[in-house]
Parts: structure tokens; C-alpha cells; sequence
């Protein structure tokens, strides 16, 4: 892992990529030469290189006989007898693996980054009461903040102007990140699952593990392609510089999604041409029947003149040539009515980075 520490962990190994399902010193990777022990008293530890002891299962039963990591991927201490006394599927870290519950008061709570598995922000608990509930943490600090999810939420689903209240949100955001910080940064992988909502729909962009920093004097940067299916922009895949137009590109799908309610590609439609929203919604203008991309919402059927002015922001920022694509501070004036939207141009292969 990252820094050269070792972990007692357990992974999956054969994936093309191993992947750590749970770790005991999370938090306190040791050096080469530390040692695991399983100690006459029944405990698995875990101790540095000096012999201090970092992590232990904690178990008071004193019978236990031996440790084993069994096929379901649960480590485990036992008795001669082989009655379980202490199990890795009862300590969760990150991940549950089948055949694996999860008990009341118990939380999973996600890794730093890909090769950092310390805890990181996102957290996952069944309550006493039952409840399941997601949200952050105020990192690098533990303390929680408003669940985000609960199996427990009763709201319904957020209307038109909320949701472009939503999506006006997450422009301010963006456009503070390209425009107002003292470096740049280009976030590289806008969606909705990087997205956090709170109690009053307020917008908080969030996971910044593919971001890139630009320099004072940089506009463009060159790096690997970043980013999630569905939402890479297309030069992505030309060898191009990459400037901040990729978040821009990104922002256009989200808010096409936000606005009609749906993912930006169904295998599950009626027609095969509503399959890639992204061509369905330009379709639909060109054709004037974009009410059949919001007819399940009486309140946006009301409103059509706001659905087309977003559908008309969205193809801007969809564009395939970036220097197309408005930036977000025009963005924002035009979502805020500040500014007229133009009619925009066929936005060409849009389907190209699906």
C-alpha cells in the first residue's frame, strides 16, 4: 500500500486486480519486520517491528485453539471443537462479502483512496433501531454529518425547480473550482454519485481522487484518461489537452439527467433510440417533442419553457468541440436567466465517449 505499509488484510485473488475485502490495522500500517502472533491468551495481533502491539481481535475466550481464513473469505479464531469465537464477518471494514450480515449498531466505512485503505469519508451503519443509513464524515476529523440516504426517508422525489435548484448548485460549484480558486482544478469525474445532497437539497460536490491541480500559468494538461463511463468527454479519447471544458461536457449529462430523470443510458426503454439520452434529448429538439422526455412529470408538462431552456443549456455544454462549451460562470447566467440561451448546434457525436 501507499508509504510501504503492510496490513493483516484479506483480498480477493483471482480478479484481474486484487482487491482488499478487510483489514485489521487500517489506520496504522506497520513497517517490514512487524509480525502477526496469535497469543496463548486467545488474542490475534498485530505488532511493529519493536514489538508494540498495534491492533488485536480482542477476545476474552481464553479456549481459543487456532486461526483460519476460511473459503467465504471470514477469518476466523476457534475452539478445538470448531465453534467460532471470534470472526472478521462480525468486524467489517469496507466491504461485505456474500453469506456475509450485517448486525445491528455495526458500520462499514469506505477506504481513503484505491491504494490507501485507512478510513475514509463515506460510511454505511445499520442503526439499533434498523435503520440503514449513508452518509459523510467531517474528514479528517469523525465527526458525522447529516445521513444523505436512509431506508428510513420518506421525501419524495425532488420536483422540477428543485431540481434545477439542484443543478444551479453544482454549476456555483464547479464554477468555483475553475474560476475562483488560487490554483484550478479540473475534477474530472462529475456525476451524480459525486453528488451529495443534504436535508434541503443544497448540492455538495464531493470525491476529488481523480481531480487534477493546473499551475497559475496552465489553461490545459495532459494526463490518462479519468473518469466514468458515460460522462468522459470525447477528447478524452483524441490525445487532446484536457482543459476544464471536460467538467463542463460532464455537467451537460448531469444536468440532462437531472432534468429528465433518468440515467444517460437505459438498456430498458420502449424505443432503442431513448437508449443514450444524450441522443434522445437532441432528437427530441430538433423534432419539438421534448415533452416526451419528462411526460411522467405533470409538473414539468406544466413547465416546458424551463425544460427546454435547461435542454438548450445542456447541449452547450455537450458540444464535441470544447471550445464550444460555454464556461460555467456563462453556464450559471443562463440557468439564472441572466443571459439569453442561443439556439445551440448539433452537438455532432454525442454518443461517441458512451
Amino acid at each position: 500500500m501507499e508509504m510501504d505499509g503492510f496490513l493483516l488484510s484479506i483480498w480477493f485473488d483471482k480478479i484481474p486486480e486484487k482487491t482488499v475485502v478487510w483489514s485489521a490495522n487500517r489506520n496504522d500500517p506497520v513497517e517490514k519486520g512487524s509480525i502477526v502472533e496469535l497469543t496463548t491468551g486467545g488474542n490475534l495481533v498485530v505488532k511493529d517491528q519493536k514489538g508494540r502491539q498495534i491492533w488485536s481481535s480482542i477476545s476474552a475466550d481464553t479456549g481459543v485453539s487456532y486461526a483460519a481464513l476460511l473459503d467465504t473469505g471470514n477469518l476466523v479464531l476457534a475452539s478445538q471443537d470448531n465453534t467460532i469465537l471470534w470472526q472478521s464477518f462480525e468486524n467489517p471494514t469496507d466491504t461485505l462479502l456474500p453469506t456475509q450480515t450485517m448486525k445491528l449498531d455495526t458500520q462499514v466505512i469506505a477506504h481513503y483512496t484505491e491504494t490507501n485503505y485507512s478510513s475514509g469519508r463515506y460510511k454505511f451503519m445499520l442503526q439499533r433501531d434498523g435503520n440503514l443509513l449513508l452518509y459523510t464524515t467531517n474528514f479528517p476529523f469523525n465527526d458525522a454529518v447529516a445521513a444523505y440516504w436512509s431506508t428510513q426517508d420518506s421525501k419524495p422525489k425532488p420536483n422540477l425547480y428543485e431540481r434545477t435548484r439542484i443543478a444551479l448548485g453544482i454549476a456555483e460549484g464547479l464554477c468555483y473550482l475553475h474560476e475562483q480558486c488560487s490554483s484550478r482544478i479540473i475534477h474530472c469525474d462529475i456525476k451524480p454519485e459525486n453528488i451529495l445532497l443534504d436535508d434541503t437539497f443544497s448540492p455538495r460536490i464531493s470525491d476529488f481522487g481523480l481531480s487534477k491541480l493546473l499551475k497559475n500559468d496552465q489553461s490545459r494538461t495532459t494526463t490518462a484518461i479519468r473518469g466514468t463511463k458515460g460522462y468522459v468527454a470525447p477528447e478524452w479519447f483524441k490525445n487532446m489537452a484536457i482543459t476544464i471544458k471536460v467538467d463542463v461536457y460532464s455537467f451537460g449529462i448531469l444536468l440532462l439527467e437531472v432534468i429528465c430523470c433518468r440515467k444517460n443510458f437505459e438498456q430498458d426503454v420502449e424505443e432503442e433510440e431513448e437508449m443514450i439520452l444524450a441522443d434522445w434529448v437532441y432528437d427530441c429538439y430538433k423534432s419539438g417533442t421534448l415533452h416526451c422526455l419528462v411526460e411522467k412529470d405533470e409538473e414539468a408538462m406544466k413547465d416546458m419553457k424551463k425544460v427546454k431552456k435547461f435542454v438548450m443549456i445542456a447541449i452547450w455544454c455537450i458540444q464535441e468541440d470544447p471550445s464550444l462549451r460555454p464556461m460555467m460562470k456563462k453556464v450559471i447566467q443562463m440557468m439564472e436567466g441572466a443571459v439569453e440561451v442561443p439556439v445551440p448546434p448539433d452537438p455532432n457525436s454525442i454518443f461517441s465517449s458512451i
